[in-house]
C-alpha cells in the first residue's frame, strides 16, 4: 500500500495540482489585496462612500457585555453575534469575478503565445481503407485476359 501511494504521489499530474496549489494561494492573496485595497474603495468612492464589508444584517442579539459599535462587523462578528454578512459576500464575489478574469487573460496570453501543436492528419475510415487493400490486391494478381 505505501508502494501504491508512492507512486501515486510521483506521478506528474499530482505534483503538477501541488504547484498549481502553492501557487493558486499566493496568487489569491494578491487578488484579495487588490480587491479589499485597491478595488473596492474605489467601487466604494464612485458609490458615495460605500464601504461593502460593513454591510450586514443581524440575526441575533448583541451581547450584554459587548461595549463595541453595533455597525462593526468584524467586532460584531468576534462577539459571537449571528450576522448575514452579504458586504462580505459581494466583495467575495468581485474578488472571484477578478481572479476568474486574470486567468482568462493568463490563459488568453499563453495560447496566442505557444504554437499549436500541428494535428495529425484524420484517419481514413475503414471503409475506405479496405477498398484501397482489394484495389491493391487486384492489381498485385496477374492478368488473365491477355494483356
Amino acid at each position: 500500500m505505501l508502494k501504491e501511494f508512492k507512486t501515486f504521489i510521483m506521478r506528474g499530474n499530482v505534483l503538477d495540482l501541488a504547484v498549481a496549489v502553492i501557487i493558486g494561494a499566493a496568487f489569491g492573496k494578491i487578488v484579495t489585496s487588490l480587491t479589499d485595497d485597491v478595488l473596492m474603495p474605489i467601487i466604494g468612492k464612485v458609490f458615495g462612500g460605500l464601504d461593502f464589508s460593513s454591510y450586514f444584517v443581524r440575526l441575533g442579539e448583541v451581547p450584554a457585555n459587548y461595549t463595541g459599535s453595533p455597525s462593526d462587523y468584524a467586532a460584531l462578528k468576534k462577539a459571537g453575534v449571528p450576522l448575514l454578512g452579504y458586504g462580505e459576500f459581494i466583495t467575495q464575489a468581485v474578488n472571484f469575478v477578478i481572479v476568474a478574469f486574470i486567468i482568462f487573460l493568463i490563459i488568453r496570453a499563453v495560447n496566442r503565445v505557444v504554437p499549436k501543436p500541428e494535428a495529425a492528419p484524420a484517419a481514413d475510415p475503414a471503409d475506405v481503407v479496405l477498398l484501397r487493400e482489394i484495389r491493391d490486391e487486384l492489381r498485385a494478381r496477374p492478368r488473365t485476359d491477355g494483356a
